[in-house]
């Protein structure tokens, strides 16, 4: 009997702390909303608050890049902003990889829009947006989970875009810090004499390296 009885308390116990961590998350998820609501205007227009913003979502499950017309989608039209980013981001990738083998700096990438004068706007407002790598690197996730190849990858202190569908194995990673490093050549240079005098690679497999990075 008492064994019973420990076990059904148990049970209880567990219940009731699922039903209190529902709650908490359902009252957590009503103040974040709140929390958007009053700051509207800076999540959509400050990209630094933006970005925190979305930290706050994650351990909720709140998804507010969801485009479909949910709370979320139509209070913020966040889901959208990222959406238009992500397709003006894949068009810079696709327009360089012949330039740059499908690789290219988040950096890069935010420099050629902003030459472009590419700017986006949240659907009630009438001033357009700045953006941020954070933005971009956002945007890049939004891409990847639509399974299209692309993703980003920190090498050395950057943040690459990778828009090649090939695995990047460890030579890859290895002819991207050297290319990275400019004690060797000017900086993003690399060439095979670089490659042996860094990785102490023989020529076949700096070659061969490069030749793959370069989808050859």
């Amino acid at each position: 009997g008492k064994k019973n009885s420990y076990a059904r308390k148990a049970e209880e116990l567990k219940a009731i702390s699922l039903a209190s961590a529902m709650e908490t998350v359902e009252k957590l998820e009503v103040k974040l909303a709140e929390f958007a609501k009053t700051h509207k205007h800076a999540i959509q227009h400050d990209p630094a608050f933006r970005a925190k913003f979305l930290d706050m979502c994650a351990p909720l499950g709140v998804d507010p890049l969801s485009a479909e017309k949910g709370f979320w989608g139509s209070m913020l039209g966040i889901g959208e902003f990222y959406y238009e980013l992500s397709v003006k981001v894949a068009e810079v990738c696709l327009a360089s990889r012949s330039r740059n083998g499908g690789i290219i700096r988040v950096s890069e990438v935010k420099d050629i829009l902003t030459q472009r004068g590419t700017k986006f706007s949240f659907a009630d407002s009438k001033s357009k947006s700045s953006y941020s790598e954070d933005d971009i690197i956002t945007s890049v996730k939004k891409l990847s989970k639509l399974g299209s190849g692309f993703r980003t990858i920190n090498v050395g202190k950057a943040i690459l875009i990778v828009s090649v569908p090939e695995e990047l194995d460890d030579d890859h990673m290895e002819v991207m810090n050297v290319a990275e490093d400019d004690g060797n050549e000017a900086y993003g240079v690399v060439t095979t004499d670089s490659m042996e005098r860094a990785l102490g690679w023989d020529e076949e497999r700096s070659n061969r390296a490069l030749e793959l990075l370069l989808g050859k």
